[in-house]
This record gives structure tokens, sequence and C-alpha cells, in this order.
């Protein structure tokens, strides 16, 4: 199977839009990704994939720590800012939540300690045991076909 053929297949799946971020030292680093999953509710632990090639993967593994951010449709510009997808300087607001910095305003931030890391294939798949769950309200940032977009609720008719 080519490449081309398996990155279509994925692109039709409709996701939402996550930044991931951390702190090494002072330095804040982020990368927006679509690559996220809920793993266990007890304990509760999420999964984030991340390209081996990425500098984000050091970075996780020297702080120990991260946060998955939950962007709101508000937000396209900070998830296109975290992908290299605009030169434009970008003033990015953080929350610092157990001193690990979170997307200010994002529907949901929910910090971790790294649990552990397992490499498969050309990502490495970073286990985070939830330590605190920041929430707001709003509607999503989506995901389809290499398309930003906004969430929009199906309306069904009473049938009934």
């Amino acid at each position: 199977m080519q490449d081309k053929t398996f990155r279509n297949a994925m692109a039709r799946f409709a996701t939402g839009v996550t930044v991931i971020t951390t702190k090494v030292g002072e330095d804040i680093h982020g990368m927006t990704a679509n690559a996220f999953m809920s793993i266990s509710l007890d304990p509760k632990l999420i999964t984030v994939s991340v390209d081996n090639n990425a500098t984000m993967l050091e970075k996780i593994k020297s702080s120990g720590q991260f946060t998955v951010s939950f962007l709101s449709e508000d937000q396209q510009d900070i998830a296109m800012h975290f992908a290299g997808q605009t030169n434009e300087e970008k003033d990015i607001n953080f929350d610092i939540i157990n001193d690990v910095p979170a997307i200010k305003d994002a529907l949901a931030s929910i910090v971790c300690d790294l649990e552990r890391s397992y490499e498969v294939g050309d990502h490495t798949l970073f286990i985070g045991e939830v330590a605190e769950i920041n929430l707001t309200d709003g509607n999503p940032l989506t995901f389809f076909k290499g398309k930003y977009g906004q969430y929009q609720p199906v309306e069904y008719a009473d049938t009934l």
C-alpha cells in the first residue's frame, strides 16, 4: 500500500485539534496534534502520538510532564502556529497548571505525568497519567481532510 493512500484514509477521520505542551527549564515547547486518545478511567490515562523526528519527543521525555489542550473554534491561529503552518510571530497565552503550560482558554487542558512511552513504527506513544484538568465552555476546532473546521451538530426531526 502506498503512503499516500494511507494518509488519505486517515484524513477522512474527523478529529478535534490539540496542542501538546511541556516545559523544560524555563522554556515552553508545543506542537499541534490530532493523534490523541483516552485509554483508561482507572487509573486515568491518555496517550498522544509524536513523530520520532519531532523535537517535541525529547522535550516530553526530558520534562516527564505534558499537557494536552483541546482547542476551541476560535483558536485556529494557535493550531497553525504550533503546526508550523505560519511564519507570523504569535504571542501565545498560557495557564500554568502544576508547573506545566496549558493553552489559555482551551476547551479542556489535561495535565499529565509521563507514565511510560513506547516506540511504535515511526512514532512514539506517550502514556500520561492525568494529574489535573481545566475545563471551559465553547465549541471545538475540528480537522478533516487537511482543513480546519467548526463543529456543527446535526438536528434530527422528532420521528416518534
